[in-house]
């Protein structure tokens, strides 16, 4: 009997002298028409058995790609040629993006949001080494072979029931909010969350108000659904609602992060969400809610700022969370709050989109939420983010030989240390990154506003990679 050892070798040597056959016929060496050699003859002079090459041809055949001929060999089929791409230099380039792809490709690439793991100071990047696996292990072994075959089947698009109670009731525990659980539609994390929001509300030129600076990902939707962002400044208070609705007098929607505005950290006030939420009322507009991180406050709970949504008259806003910041960004689970009477259409969408997020997962977030786990697991991060927060500052001040000092924030995963208007922030951030360390310039986030400085991510890094980071940065500051 061959071992398994000979077994693997011997589908190797099948695959490739397909694929050789293949690309040869793909690229042309092999033209339609063409007598591929005898099976015995082309065995013997690639070195192989006579079946391996009789098992490639079969493949070739069965996909189309030759035909035989009784009593006369096999050939190339005439079908491929109509298939085949035509010699380089002699066809026009495809067809480029569409405007609207072009604005999304324009965005990225002055956005860049980097795909390699996380390294200090990547902002965004929560603390996953500490995630408890194994507990998130023991409940999805806890599953019955009755609920693993149910989930494994196609769900409700809107969200396992199960979950989306846990989600109704964390929200009113947590951000103070009143829904009922037939109004959270899970999605795969808030950028799918926003994608629903626009491709259902919006039509093609509706203006839509954005912070400035802002979330370059929600611009980057926006703008694949054809709605014309208005960048909008700020103050101390968060967005200038007021200089907005004069200066867009038409816009049908406001995309906000009022409790830990990204990127510049500010907490929008009450008078100011108010205003907001008459805007809305006023101009029959929305307002979207991105709580992205507003779990991370940092003092007593009656110290906490509710959510947006939890305020009266916020009948338009539409609240859009994530665990990819409070859990972890591989989960891929966020959810949206939306009107009753939108569920259908949020649930529809989402539906024709991916159809629905992975069953086994949303049970087992269900049950780490309704047991309570989630609250432990946020309060043990609380207080180590906290921890991370003050060693960064330290840190920071102490390489830089007190040229940065970072002023401390009650909520957040990042810092940012900003500087003159107009001041170039690009060649700092180049630099450190080619010392192996990720400082995000605050320009890349504006549309046209002129705040300049960097923004360091601190929670998903431990004191001896945010020390070591910090003596690379202050060492390039005191270099300028």
């Amino acid at each position: 009997m061959p071992s398994p050892g000979a077994n693997r070798t011997t589908a190797t040597l099948r695959q490739q002298v397909y694929a050789q056959l293949r690309r040869a016929i793909e690229q042309g060496s092999l033209r339609a028409g063409t007598r591929l050699p005898p099976s015995r003859e082309h065995a013997a002079s690639l070195g192989v058995s006579r079946n391996t090459v009789l098992w490639a041809v079969q493949r070739l055949q069965a996909e189309g790609y030759v035909e035989a001929r009784v009593g006369d060999g096999t050939y190339v089929s005439q079908a491929v040629a109509a298939t085949l791409p035509a010699p380089q230099g002699l066809v026009a380039p495809p067809r480029g993006l569409s405007r609207r792809g072009q604005l999304i490709a324009d965005t990225a690439a002055r956005w860049r949001p980097p795909l390699a793991a996380a390294k200090a100071f990547r902002i965004g990047a929560p603390e996953v080494a500490t995630f408890p696996f194994a507990l998130w292990d023991r409940l999805t072994r806890q599953a019955s072979s009755g609920q693993r075959s149910h989930r494994a089947q196609y769900l409700d698009p809107a969200g396992d029931p199960d979950l989306r109670q846990a989600v109704a009731q964390w929200l009113w525990a947590s951000r103070g909010i009143r829904c009922d659980a037939a109004q959270v539609v899970v999605c795969s994390g808030s950028q799918q969350g926003i994608d629903l929001i626009a491709r259902l509300l919006l039509d093609v030129g509706d203006e839509v108000l954005v912070e400035d600076p802002g979330y370059p990902g929600i611009r980057a939707s926006l703008l694949g659904h054809g709605a014309l962002v208005r960048p909008v400044d700020m103050d101390g208070d968060g967005l200038r609602i007021d200089t907005a609705a004069a200066q867009w007098p038409n816009a049908r929607m406001a995309v906000v992060t009022p409790t830990h505005q990204f990127p510049t950290g500010v907490c929008m006030g009450l008078a100011r969400r108010q205003a907001l939420l008459q805007w809305a009322r006023t101009h029959d507009a929305w307002v979207v809610e991105d709580d992205y991180d507003g779990e991370f406050q940092y003092g007593g709970a009656a110290q906490r700022v509710p959510a947006l949504c939890s305020l009266p008259g916020s009948e338009r806003v539409l609240y859009v969370g994530t665990f990819s910041k409070t859990l972890h960004p591989g989960l891929r689970l966020g959810f949206v709050v939306v009107p009753p009477a939108l569920v259908e259409a949020f649930a529809m969408a989402r539906a024709i989109t991916d159809r629905h997020a992975p069953g086994d997962a949303q049970a087992v977030l269900a049950r780490f939420i309704a047991e309570g786990h989630l609250l432990r697991h946020l309060r043990q991060m609380r207080e180590l983010y906290l921890q991370r927060q003050h060693t960064l500052r330290a840190a920071l001040a102490e390489a830089s030989n007190g040229a940065w000092q970072l002023a401390a924030s009650d909520r957040g995963m990042h810092l940012l240390h900003e500087i003159a208007p107009g001041t170039d922030d690009e060649t700092l951030s180049r630099r450190a990154l080619a010392a192996g360390v990720m400082l995000a310039p605050l320009s890349r986030y504006a549309m046209q506003s002129a705040r300049r400085g960097w923004l360091l991510g601190y929670a998903g890094f431990d004191d001896a990679e945010i020390r070591a980071a910090a003596r690379v940065v202050g060492g390039l500051v005191r270099q300028r």
